[in-house]
């Protein structure tokens, strides 16, 4: 095929396809989603599932390179889906695709481990230029709910993930590593990813992680994202 729409990327027998997970409990989307992606030269489809439990049993079965999961299933959500895949694969890249914009259900899925939060609305050429992103080892936020996050950043939106202030402590506490970690976490790299770029184990990151949670009164990643670009530190593209 010679032709490409625009932010297409031709695909070449070096390159490697984007093996893409599709879950979602509608077999119409699903089915719209596989055509769309399928079209592209650089992507193929490994796999479909209906619920959560057929997310985290294609993952580990298939191995994909990209995980594009709704939220609202049957059985198991995408949230506590996200988070099981999370768990046992790591490296794993879930991008949420979902016609739910709010609060209550951006901050669990980002809590949970995905890397990326789209919308239903979005434009197919987006999305597909989005699962090339994820794949990349970028974060992927649909606009609306960059804003959102933003807002919760500024304090502008009341968040339960956030901790009362008192209970904060000084940045001085930590050591140069755990502040360097904290600073990777707040530009949404994974465990994994940190691990690679500060060429040490994943163990040891997860130590580091464990330990300035402890010290900043944090109880988890998301927590510490936020709380690190409120000190500006990190930064959101």
């Amino acid at each position: 095929m010679s032709n490409h729409s625009p932010g297409s990327i031709p695909f070449s027998p070096m390159n490697k396809k984007i093996g893409v997970l599709l879950v979602d409990d509608h077999a119409v989307v699903r089915q719209g989603l596989r055509m769309f992606i399928e079209m592209q030269p650089d992507m193929q489809v490994l796999g479909e599932g209906s619920n959560g439990l057929e997310a985290v049993e294609l993952s580990a079965r298939l191995n994909p390179d990209v995980i594009l999961l709704d939220l609202l299933m049957p059985g198991m959500d995408g949230v506590e889906a996200t988070r099981k895949i999370i768990e046992h694969f790591p490296q794993a890249r879930v991008l949420i695709l979902t016609s739910f914009g709010e609060d209550d259900k951006i901050f669990p899925a980002i809590r949970a481990g995905a890397q990326g939060y789209l919308l239903k609305d979005i434009q197919p050429q987006d999305l597909v230029q989005a699962i090339r992103e994820t794949f990349q080892g970028k974060a992927q936020l649909h606009p609306d709910v960059a804003r959102r996050l933003m807002q919760a950043v500024s304090g502008a939106v009341p968040v339960a993930v956030a901790k009362p202030t008192s209970l904060l402590k000084d940045l001085q506490e930590l050591t140069e590593r755990e502040r360097e970690v904290l600073e990777l976490i707040a530009r949404g790299l994974t465990n994994h990813e940190i691990a690679e770029k500060m060429v040490i184990s994943e163990k040891t990151v997860k130590t580091h992680v464990s330990n300035l949670l402890d010290k900043l009164g944090l109880e988890d990643r998301t927590r510490a994202a936020i709380w690190a670009l409120k000190h500006g530190l990190g930064s959101v593209d």
